[in-house]
């Protein structure tokens, strides 16, 4: 399941970066560099121009100056970064929640592309796609030999383009030509269904669409349960990686009446930020359960701190990834753009979870299968592992994250089912209902 990758992501995922996206917006200026700062950019312009007169093969000039550049920015933190036209365009559609594409959730088996799922009512299902077709040429050219990325790049393009798909289909005699012209693709940033009394919501990233769909699926889920049957929410954010912070804003609004829900801190007093919700429950007060893990990163730990401060929610599950740092996106016009981090965000306590993540409420593990328990240490996740992270104010030698899996079974989702006891009253537990006399003042 860790090799999955989605067209509706147009490849890579948002990662772990709360993103602030900016454009035109004022930065801070610093003061004049010294004349040593100038000295040293000399030194770099020498060294440039001595590896492309006399490096053994010609050098690629753009890709040496992008390389110097993230080697400058990589060396402040893992999440700092420049974004060339292309990488910028990329994250730009990944943010937006939406893209020209085929609407196919795909992995890679044996050199071929396969098809996990047709998304319903996009091209490729109205086109005949199955669940578990093989994708063994795309407008011709062989699939084997392509990275997973580079397969989905070329299945993307401009709504109303046709592609052909050559299709490996079980049962069949031949290979099967199938010509699609691509759509608008919404990105699904939210997947929701009710388990029996109790509604399940599944934040996947956080887009431009992830409270939209979030409020839309709520008013499916009251519909199908009943608004008195229905004893309350799961709200699973494991193995999310983050995205846009006003939509974790939003989320955490989505559930709060009033109080301050994430405040940022920046290197200049002027840079600090607060934000507090509006009022308004999407729920009516039911109570909700919060599911973390180490794959719950950024985004996804403002939304768990919030709810989880002002005990509106009760949350389950495994430590955080720990990424508690803010990046914008500074556009650099046809150069791409540069992802910088500016702040760090605390939650409504007051309290850094950089480097340390979000401690649940109730810890539940998480049974791995025979065949991944050799590898606990590998699907372990945290900040406090990376390189060169920035150093949380609340770090400790423990660190932060946790093993990052979720099993596609829900029977076997021992957070998931801990969860749905929870709401129904089949399992006690102190932490649980949330109790919001205790929680911080408003």
């Amino acid at each position: 399941m860790f090799r999955r990758a989605s067209l509706l992501f147009a490849g890579a995922l948002v990662g772990a970066a709360t993103t602030l996206l900016v454009a035109g917006q004022p930065m801070m200026s610093a003061n004049a560099a010294g004349s040593e700062t100038y000295r040293q950019l000399a030194i770099f312009g020498d060294i440039f121009e001595r590896v492309r007169a006399n490096y053994v093969e010609e050098p690629q000039e753009k890709e040496l100056i992008e390389n110097a550049i993230n080697g400058m920015l990589t060396s402040l933190d893992p999440h700092s970064s420049f974004l060339n036209a292309d990488d910028a365009a990329d994250m730009r559609t990944q943010t937006r929640g939406e893209f020209g594409g085929l609407g196919i959730e795909v992995t890679m088996e044996d050199e071929l592309v396969k098809v996990i799922t047709p998304m319903y009512g996009t091209p490729a299902e109205a086109a005949g796609v199955l669940a578990g077709d093989f994708i063994s040429a795309i407008d011709g050219e062989e699939v084997r030999g392509l990275t997973l990325q580079e397969a989905v790049e070329k299945m993307r393009g401009p709504v109303n383009t046709p592609i052909e798909l050559t299709i490996l289909r079980e049962g069949a005699d031949a290979p099967l030509e199938i010509t699609i012209i691509r759509d608008i693709i919404k990105l699904q940033a939210v997947k929701f269904r009710a388990e029996g009394d109790v509604g399940y919501m599944r934040v996947i990233s956080f887009t431009e669409q992830t409270y939209d769909d979030l409020r839309d699926g709520i008013e499916q889920l009251v519909e199908e349960i009943g608004e008195d049957e229905m004893k309350g929410l799961v709200l699973d954010l494991r193995l999310n990686p983050g995205g846009l912070l006003d939509q974790a804003i939003n989320i955490s609004d989505a559930f709060l009446e009033k109080g301050l829900i994430v405040s940022t801190r920046g290197r200049d007093d002027r840079d600090s930020r607060r934000f507090s919700a509006r009022g308004g429950d999407l729920i009516d007060g039911k109570p909700i359960v919060v599911l973390i893990n180490g794959g719950s990163a950024s985004a996804s730990e403002i939304v768990a701190g919030a709810l989880q401060d002002h005990r509106r929610a009760t949350v389950v599950g495994t430590q955080s990834f720990g990424k508690g740092s803010v990046q914008t996106i500074i556009p650099l016009g046809e150069a791409g753009a540069l992802r910088l981090t500016t702040a760090l965000y605390y939650t409504p306590a007051g309290t850094s979870i950089q480097g340390k993540g979000i401690t649940p409420d109730i810890e539940v593990g998480q049974t791995l299968p025979e065949e991944l328990q050799d590898r606990e240490d590998e699907l372990a996740r945290g900040e406090s592992d990376l390189r060169g992270h920035i150093q949380g104010e609340e770090e400790d030698e423990s660190g932060s994250g946790s093993v990052a899996y979720v099993p596609q079974d829900a029977e076997e989702d021992d957070q998931l089912q801990y969860a749905l006891s929870l709401l129904r009253g089949e399992e006690a537990h102190a932490a649980f209902p949330a109790d919001p006399t205790t929680a911080l003042p408003n």
